[in-house]
């Protein structure tokens, strides 16, 4: 077997390798996922928010029960105001304040138009509650009932609907003299701000902490499980970000001070806390420079997640007001805008994304990506457009391969001499091999080169491909309308000519009546193959004969993007190898290679 077949071989075996073990590690999911937009329906179930501790002032024992304790079972008999924006709908219960009703207009359930659109926070009592809750923890000389809690009716001030540009401001009174004002606000995309103000018109100073929550009862049924995708807790502590799954939070240790199984961080500065799911995400963001208290929570008891956000304890003397402003994102995970928040001061809020291990390739990857969409407009053409860049990147890297394949393959009567004078020599073989390689100035590694170095942009790509709303229900053309899924066409829909959709990806006919993404795919694999003649090896004909079918079925059932990737970069290096092997003298007898595989080999006679 020549080198540079051992080489080109190895390179193949190794990225066949590395791909079947991410094909083992991270399955697509068995079953498909419940649709959690459905419209919840409710339950008797009660909703218990624990109010959290002040972070540097005595407070009232953790669990004491009080106002504090949210007793609402769906909010239906608190008045309620609507929020509207181009791109939100939902409303506020006046029962806590709550934002606890929230649909995403621009985005559906389903690629079919008809299909209802994402909701994302839900009331108190309906299924899988999902909620934004503002509030005071009490310290010196308060108790529970003197503040407003998850629980508190609160009465309308101004503003009668949430809209750009349109405010509306809570208000509530204790009788102690203190008065609470709530004025909420939203942007254009999903970034609302909260400002909690309190005035002491009592005879005595007080002291209280303002406080954030996000509530989420049970885990979300649309849960992935998928190593390769982070979903749960996401935190940012001073540039430190922190990752939790709902298993990881239910495992945490009992802390007594906050009555629940908790993990509390510290934040000086800047910092974020929420939760995060594949496409969509809550936060709770303090101003920037302030230090607060961040928690993530599971109470058992109850079955509820909860992140809070802490902020340090107000001192109020007799006429003395104080005000704290927070934000609340809560909407798509969309790069742009993430990325503009980021710009306006939410720390590190990109990171929110993600990226994962790879990040110093997936945000550039994803960057580049979605740049030329942007001047494109269809992510398809994108990602072919990707392709051709990368492949001239690395272009000056395969020039020097194919160079030396090609000056390997005409060597190739040379080495064939030193392989009949050095016999079963192999010491001889090797140094007279090696003095040739010098002499000539051949790398006979270099041709696995620019193989290896596809592994880690591939898997980049998949992970782009796979975590970004970017790529969520993006189209190219015909039947491929959702670049994040599998190829939707298949032989018994006749590759999408027919109306009826292909076998669905968990079912075992997926994997053998794949769609016409993989085919061309297992084809453009094998035309690169017939660039060069078969080696002689019988196993390596074998093992040669047979790879580009098994990569065909095994990367069916993954998203049509990343294989239309590996299409058009299957085709490019096609081209390239061809054109630098013919300006280097040799011509790959492309035609002859596909004819000598449909010859019927010879039978060898038994001796």
């Amino acid at each position: 077997m020549d080198d540079q077949n051992k080489n080109l071989l190895l390179a193949t075996a190794l990225s066949f390798g590395v791909i079947l073990v991410w094909f083992l590690l991270f399955p697509p999911p068995d079953t498909p996922p419940t649709d959690p937009n459905a419209t919840g329906t409710e339950t008797s179930a009660p909703a218990e928010i624990a109010t959290p501790t002040p972070d540097a002032a005595p407070g009232p024992e953790p669990g004491t029960p009080g106002a504090g304790e949210a007793t609402e079972t769906a909010g239906t008999d608190a008045p309620r105001l609507a929020i509207e924006t181009p791109r939100l709908s939902g409303a506020i219960s006046l029962r806590g304040g709550r934002i606890d009703t929230l649909a995403l207009k621009d985005y559906r359930t389903e690629i079919d138009e008809d299909a209802p659109i994402v909701e994302l926070l839900r009331p108190a009592g309906a299924d899988q509650a999902y909620y934004a809750l503002y509030g005071w923890a009490p310290g010196q000389g308060l108790a529970l009932e003197d503040v407003p809690g998850p629980d508190t009716r609160w009465q309308v001030a101004e503003g009668e609907t949430l809209a750009p540009g349109r405010p509306v401001t809570l208000t509530w009174q204790n009788d102690a003299g203190l008065t609470f004002t709530r004025r909420i606000s939203v942007d254009e995309d999903y970034m609302f701000s909260v400002t909690q103000s309190v005035t002491n018109s009592g005879g005595a100073s007080v002291s209280l902490a303002p406080y954030g929550i996000l509530a989420r009862h049970g885990e979300p049924e649309n849960l992935k499980n998928f190593f390769i995708l982070h979903e749960g807790v996401i935190a940012m502590a001073d540039g430190t970000l922190t990752e939790m799954s709902y298993g990881d939070v239910e495992d945490l240790e009992v802390d007594p001070a906050e009555g629940a199984r908790a993990e509390v961080m510290r934040v000086g500065e800047n910092g974020w806390i929420g939760f995060t799911d594949h496409y969509w995400m809550t936060t709770l963001i303090p101003s920037s420079g302030s230090p607060f208290k961040a928690a993530a929570k599971y109470d058992e008891r109850r079955g509820i997640y909860q992140t809070e956000a802490v902020l340090p304890t107000e001192t109020l003397a007799p006429g003395e007001t104080a005000e704290v402003s927070t934000q609340l994102f809560a909407g798509a995970k969309e790069w742009e805008a993430i990325r503009d928040y980021q710009r306006t001061g939410v720390d590190r809020f990109i990171d929110s994304i993600d990226w994962g291990w790879f990040f110093f390739l997936t945000k550039p990857i994803f960057w580049l990506l979605h740049e030329v969409n942007l001047l494109i407009g269809n992510m398809g053409w994108a990602i072919i457009g990707l392709t051709l860049i990368i492949k001239a990147v690395l272009l000056p890297l395969a020039y020097k391969s194919y160079v030396s394949m090609a000056k390997m393959k005409e060597l190739q009567p040379e080495m064939e001499k030193i392989k009949e004078r050095a016999g079963d020599d192999r010491q001889k073989l090797q140094q007279e091999m090696m003095e040739l390689y010098k002499k000539e100035k051949v790398n006979p590694a270099s041709g696995c080169l620019p193989i290896l170095l596809q592994i880690p942009i591939f898997f980049s790509l998949y992970k782009v491909i796979f975590v970004t709303i970017e790529l969520r229900h993006a189209p190219w053309f015909g039947p491929f309308n959702d670049l994040s899924a599998p190829d939707p066409t298949s032989i018994m829909n006749l590759f999408g000519l027919m109306p009826w959709a292909a076998p669905p990806p968990e079912s075992i006919l997926a994997l053998i009546f794949i769609g016409i993404l993989p085919i061309v795919l297992g084809v453009s694999m094998w035309l690169q193959q017939k660039l060069n003649p078969a080696p002689t090896d019988p196993t390596q004909q074998m093992i040669f004969a047979w790879m580009p079918w098994v990569f065909m079925f095994m990367l069916g059932s993954f998203a049509s993007g990343l294989v239309l990737y590996w299409i058009a970069n299957n085709l490019i290096t096609f081209t390239q190898q061809y054109a630098i092997m013919r300006s280097q003298g040799y011509k790959p007898d492309l035609v002859g290679n596909i004819l000598s595989s449909f010859r019927r080999k010879p039978r060898t006679e038994e001796k």
